[in-house]
């Protein structure tokens, strides 16, 4: 299990099975406290080969060298950082991706998780994958003509893919919640159960490019949804957009920048993937960019 210090005390993760334990008791000098964020997300290109209106995704190009997401990953996995999650944009655009996750996996003790779209799933592809991803996150908006309708692919060719997947890497499902995939929920909960996904992560739509976000009505339509859920796979929810709804408690002085940080297709580092602003990573690496944005942000 990989270990981590904090104000909280004593963190053991492990990345197999994704077990977390908390040694509370152990009160730690701040001298040996972790300064990296315990999870990081990379975004490693803004190509994505679907257009979803609801995207987040800078819609400019760019695109991180393979040889600097090595330095960075291996400074964060030294430093105390426990997973990294890349996205995009579509990451399995990224040319040489099976080989990083593969490094990761064999050379730290990261858990290493990606987000995609699942259409570039190939057999080859998850040949390569298996054995060195934690999870992979399939997007899937509603099911049938609804995910037709805002993903502009074929929904039987997605189940095809998670099907074959299943057996290869850990899925989970992820869900942007709106007035078009609310209604949807129970059928991608039949899905998750198919393909034997541990997670259903729930997204509300955030305000984007000229889109508004989720809605009150679909809003309180979720939080009762959520109420009456006692199934499988286990719910997970962003706490941007989680009004009313209960969710995790952070670690005890773990907040902002101590628990999550994001690097976007340019080297930019940022509190979330949905800012603005953040700290170009220099030379100095990534650890001194956190530093640099804690500063920022008065943490």
């Amino acid at each position: 299990m990989k270990s981590r210090f904090s104000s909280a005390g004593v963190h053991l993760f492990d990345r197999i099975s994704g077990t977390n334990i908390l040694l509370d008791e152990i009160v730690l000098p701040e001298a040996v406290w972790t300064t990296a964020p315990r999870q990081v997300s990379i975004a490693l290109t803004n190509a994505c080969d679907l257009s979803c209106a609801y995207c987040f995704a800078p819609k400019f190009r760019a695109l991180l060298s393979f040889e600097q997401v090595v330095a960075w990953v291996e400074e964060l996995d030294a430093a105390g950082t426990l997973g990294i999650g890349f996205g995009g944009g579509e990451p399995t655009l990224y040319r040489r991706f099976p080989e990083l996750c593969a490094h990761i996996a064999r050379q730290t003790l990261l858990s290493v998780t990606f987000t995609t779209h699942g259409h570039h799933l190939t057999d080859r592809t998850l040949a390569m994958l298996s054995g060195n991803v934690h999870m992979v996150r399939i997007s899937v908006d509603g099911v049938g003509t609804t995910y037709e309708r805002l993903r502009r692919r074929s929904f039987d060719t997605l189940r095809q893919r998670l099907h074959v997947a299943k057996g290869a890497v850990p899925l989970g499902i992820n869900v942007v919640i709106n007035s078009d995939t609310i209604a949807d929920l129970d059928e991608v909960v039949n899905l998750a159960g198919e393909v034997q996904a541990k997670e259903l992560l729930l997204l509300p739509e955030q305000p984007v490019y000229g889109r508004p976000g989720i809605d009150s009505d679909t809003s309180t339509k979720l939080r009762h949804w959520i109420a009456r859920y006692s199934g499988e796979p286990r719910l997970a929810i962003s706490s941007r957009g989680a009004e009313g709804v209960s969710i995790c408690e952070p670690l005890p002085g773990e907040i902002g920048l101590s628990a999550y940080a994001h690097i976007d297709a340019k080297g930019v580092l940022k509190r979330t993937s949905y800012e603005h602003a953040g700290v170009l990573i220099g030379a100095e690496g990534v650890v001194a960019a956190v530093n640099q944005l804690k500063v920022h942000a008065g943490h």
